[in-house]
């Protein structure tokens, strides 16, 4: 049966927003296959008519995402770029996005190379200083576009903080939830408008779909994002929105398991003469630290290092050498994978930009799955000694 509101998050994993099937008592909510809906009569139907305006599987998961993000709406897209795409829509002409300088490549492609020439104006600023942040908003800043942990450096936001800048300002926050997922923060509870996930990642947990979320409390947000679920068109098939339940049904396990392996690697890599520096919020001495203790449950499961030979070949010879991490794109999946931002994540942004915020060309960013800890630290400490 659907969970309480005030169940705990691993019962509103399983059941938050979810009821047995209606029409067989299934307790998995079913596939529903199909593109279109029978109807009685011209107009009148089951509250279902054509599936790019809705389908079953899409709203129990939507329902679901609400649950666990602790808000009132999620509207689901078919990729994280979608769903960002589709939250940039409700700008117009001459508004400013305000975004982390630090932040996903594929998103600082999206502002600056799809929106930049329709008008729609971004910076990149360093947001760890709110007061900083409140000095660059101007007449047409309309939305703040916040990473926390950031992409690929893991530099900590405060999310409060600057919600409650936008809101005084009467402007829109927007936090990427991604990295740390629904099970480590909740942004909607620390005053944020919109909370994004690219789906592919925790929420699905098992590297086999690609999906986008927003999640929102606003009605009137929300009655706009769903119109343009629907006008634009980009929404997500009902078999991934299946594999997604599913994921998430897990995600309290499989995070906080991911979470205590992440603890295990940074000690190694801490350890190691090789790493010039280990980027992770869990460490005392990041100086995000107590930030990221204040408004995440644990530090998460990813972690970024450079090495002191720092160039690409330096980080390729670690890379070629693993054998549990695999060399690949994403993150948050039950696997542990490695990557190498400056040529593969953040190929788009500038190399001086990079620099500028410390992603260097060593800089190597893992994804800490979910296998055995100590076969993990053995994989790297053999690959950094090849």
């Amino acid at each position: 049966m659907a969970a309480k509101k005030d169940a705990r998050f691993a019962t509103q994993c399983i059941h938050g927003g979810l009821s047995p099937d209606p029409l067989t008592g299934a307790v998995m909510t079913p596939i529903y296959q199909t593109s279109t809906y029978a109807q009685e009569e011209p107009g009148k139907n089951k509250g279902y008519e054509y599936a790019r305006t809705a389908n079953p599987t899409r709203d129990a998961l939507q329902r679901n995402l609400a649950a666990i993000e602790q808000g009132k709406h999620g509207i689901c897209f078919s990729s994280g770029l979608a769903a960002m795409d589709n939250v940039l829509r409700l700008l117009q002409p001459g508004d400013e996005v305000l975004a982390s300088d630090d932040l996903y490549g594929g998103s600082y492609r999206l502002l600056t190379a799809v929106f930049g020439p329709f008008g729609i104006k971004s910076r990149f600023i360093d947001m760890r200083d709110p007061a900083k942040v409140e000095q660059e908003i101007s007449a047409e800043t309309r939305m703040l576009w916040i990473e926390t942990p950031t992409n690929p450096m893991l530099n900590i936001v405060d999310i409060e903080a600057l919600t409650n800048i936008a809101s005084a300002h009467n402007i829109l926050s927007v936090v990427d939830n991604t990295f740390a997922s629904p099970y480590l923060q909740q942004p909607l509870t620390m005053g944020a408008d919109l909370v994004l996930h690219s789906a592919t990642k925790y929420l699905g947990g098992h590297s086999d779909i690609v999906m986008g979320a927003i999640i929102t409390s606003d009605d009137v947000l929300a009655k706009r994002l769903y119109y343009l679920q629907n006008a634009a068109g980009a929404i997500p098939g009902p078999q991934d929105c299946f594999l997604v339940l599913r994921g998430i049904k897990t995600l309290h396990l499989r995070v906080q398991r991911a979470c205590e392996n992440a603890r295990h690697i940074v000690r190694v890599l801490q350890g190691n003469d090789l790493v010039a520096n280990v980027y992770y919020p869990g460490i005392e001495s990041h100086p995000r630290h107590e930030v990221a203790k204040k408004q995440m449950k644990d530090f998460g499961a990813m972690i970024s290092f450079d090495l002191k030979e720092d160039t690409l070949e330096a980080a390729a010879r670690v890379m070629r050498n693993t054998h549990y991490f695999t060399l690949a794109e994403s993150l948050g999946g039950v696997e542990s994978l490695i990557g190498h931002p400056a040529s593969m994540t953040h190929a788009s942004v500038p190399r001086e930009q990079r620099l500028s915020v410390g992603l260097t060309d060593s800089l190597i960013r893992l994804s800490v799955g979910v296998e055995d800890a100590e076969d993990l630290v053995k994989d790297l400490e053999k690959a950094m000694s090849n």
